[in-house]
């Protein structure tokens, strides 16, 4: 039996010019999930949330959380959940969890992370992006499923330095990347010396 190496979303990754305008970090080894609430149940399951993670549910496009775990609301009765993967079977627990309350989908296979922040974020990032990501618009905390370049992404602004995280299907990556490499050139795409 061939044994394939496993390769991330975004292997492709590289710093392009000079400068560091924009910062990338591919966040690997993340447990993901789709998490919609079963009919009548969203009061239960917020309070199984609160219970299981001390995590208040959020309700509209908003994040609650942080790095080793995520709810990100990204439709009504629906999030998107991230778990640093120190858990193993993260997504089988988190099913398990909340039983009979919410539909949990595995994602963790299907998308890849990003990790971007650096002084010429924003200006890369409204070479592609459709909405209004400044501080007043789009505040820390505020998650927007959209499109960058005709590519569907959620994307979640962390803290207003800014950092914003960008998930996207593994199927475009590379096509992802390719945009990311081309509307950061001349301000320099920089990849984090974490992410090697």
């Amino acid at each position: 039996m061939l044994d394939l190496p496993y390769v991330t979303a975004f292997s492709g990754l590289r710093s392009i010019g000079d400068g560091r305008g924009v910062i990338a970090r591919e966040r690997r080894g993340i447990a993901i999930a789709t998490v919609m609430a079963r009919k009548g149940q969203g009061t239960a399951l917020a309070a199984t949330v609160k219970e299981q993670f001390d995590i208040n549910l959020p309700l509209g496009p908003h994040g609650s959380g942080g790095d080793a775990t995520s709810f990100l609301g990204t439709g009504p009765g629906r999030w998107l959940v991230t778990h640093d993967a120190g858990t193993p079977r993260f997504v089988d627990s988190l099913a398990q969890q909340l039983d009979g309350l919410a539909s949990v989908v595995d994602q963790s296979d299907s998308v890849g992370l990003l990790r971007l922040s650096g002084p010429a974020l924003l200006e890369v990032l409204a070479k592609g992006v459709g909405i209004d990501l400044s501080a007043t618009a789009f505040p820390a905390g505020s998650v927007a499923v959209t499109q960058i370049a005709h590519m569907g992404v959620t994307l979640w602004k962390v803290d207003e330095t800014p950092t914003i995280h960008i998930a996207a299907a593994r199927s475009m990556a590379g096509s992802f990347l390719h945009w990311l490499e081309a509307s950061a050139a001349m301000v320099g795409l920089a990849v984090d010396a974490e992410a090697q």
